[in-house]
């Protein structure tokens, strides 16, 4: 078995998020991608964000009817921060079998050496990796700090998808479209909700 795991805020799932999941799928051929709401993001401490049952009815909201795309709540659920190798070893334990593939943004991959325990992720999982738009960066420097990063690596083949949640919450409250921006049962909820208004 091979799993895809998508991990974020998704304040709110957008779809360059499902883009991004759908091409992972596709060119690793993953058997599923879990997409998994952080409950108390470490990296953002002092960001306000919605509340998690607001953020994870987006994300089911939004990979409703496709049948290779779960939600896995363990973040969410469990209490403290949020860390990517504590979710791996979960997900570890959960399926010992199975190949893991960590899907992330470049500006991400970037940031890799400042997280808790970076190497243990490269150790349970190969990092699929988007490139952003307006993103460079110098891999040798970050694997100066994790040694065969490289060899741990693949990048996607995929359009530069212009799309990030905070683009999409200051449509919101400027009163501005988020048509093709978010899945529609996503847009129906926020609209509903009041999300990101003020």
């Amino acid at each position: 078995m091979r799993l895809g795991l998508l991990g974020g805020t998704f304040d709110p799932l957008h779809l360059g998020h499902l883009i991004l999941a759908e091409q992972a799928r596709e060119q690793l051929l993953l058997t599923r991608v879990l997409f998994v709401p952080t409950g108390q993001p470490w990296r953002k401490a002092g960001r306000s964000l919605s509340p998690a049952e607001d953020r994870l009815a987006m994300v089911r909201l939004g990979i409703a009817g496709h049948v290779a795309f779960e939600v896995a709540t363990v973040e969410i659920e469990r209490p403290g921060p949020s860390y990517a190798a504590d979710t791996l070893e979960w997900l570890c334990r959960q399926e010992p079998q199975a190949a893991l593939f960590f899907i992330l943004g470049q500006d991400t991959l970037m940031d890799l050496p400042n997280w808790r325990r970076p190497q243990r992720v490269l150790e349970m999982a190969r990092l699929v990796v988007a490139r952003r738009p307006g993103e460079s960066g110098d891999l040798a420097q970050v694997e100066v700090t994790l040694p065969g990063l490289r060899d741990r690596v693949v990048w996607l083949e995929m359009p530069l998808i212009e799309i990030s949640a905070s683009a999409t919450r200051e449509r919101v409250r400027r009163g501005l479209s988020i048509r093709y921006v978010v899945p529609e049962a996503v847009e129906a909820y926020i609209r509903e909700k009041g999300l990101y208004r003020s």
